[in-house]
């Protein structure tokens, strides 16, 4: 049992990449980072110092997870069972963090799992992300809320008489149902 680590990825001292785990192409696993076994991570990520990714997450391609992020994988954490024996890991299911494409998570962010971060959606730093967050929101707090949307560039997007614009590529988005999507 060995990970798979694409070509061009490149893992900083003190990583730690577990059994099963699989790293696309032209990845960035930074200093101290843990990914645990069977994570799956696409290509062109990158994960900063002492990111904690635990199984079974999945990350798509071009994803950005800031320093000291968690993603859990335990519902109802507890170290031992009612008996008072030690847990093992028949004693607990686990559960996974889905990051979409393009996604950005802040340094210190807190995933809960079961939740799956939208495309090009931007958790900001600190946040607790306890539930869904739609592709291009942009959520902060404890726990964390939508407080406004984020195009591809990652910047704040500025509504207008048309909907919403990015100021830095002049693309154009919708709003509808509280969900965001590209005009065409």
């Amino acid at each position: 049992m060995s990970a798979a680590v694409g070509d061009g990825t490149k893992i900083w001292d003190l990583a730690q990449v577990r059994e099963n785990a699989t790293i696309g192409e032209d990845c960035i696993v930074g200093r101290g980072a843990y990914i645990g076994s069977g994570v799956s991570i696409g290509s062109n990520c990158k994960i900063q110092n002492q990111a904690l990714v635990y199984e079974p997450a999945v990350l798509e391609d071009g994803v950005f997870i800031g320093p000291a992020v968690v993603l859990t994988n335990d519902t109802f954490p507890r170290a031992v069972n009612p008996d008072g024996t030690l847990k093992s890991a028949a004693d607990w299911e686990q559960v996974g963090v889905v990051v979409r494409s393009g996604a950005s998570i802040g340094a210190r962010a807190v995933c809960i799992a079961p939740v799956v971060i939208g495309s090009w959606a931007t958790v900001a730093a600190g946040a607790v992300v306890t539930r869904d967050v739609p592709d291009f929101a942009l959520v902060a707090g404890v726990p964390a809320r939508r407080i406004g949307w984020v195009g591809r560039a990652g910047i704040p997007l500025v509504q207008d008489a048309d909907g919403w614009v990015c100021p830095t590529t002049g693309e154009r988005y919708r709003e509808n149902d509280e969900k965001l999507e590209v005009v065409a």
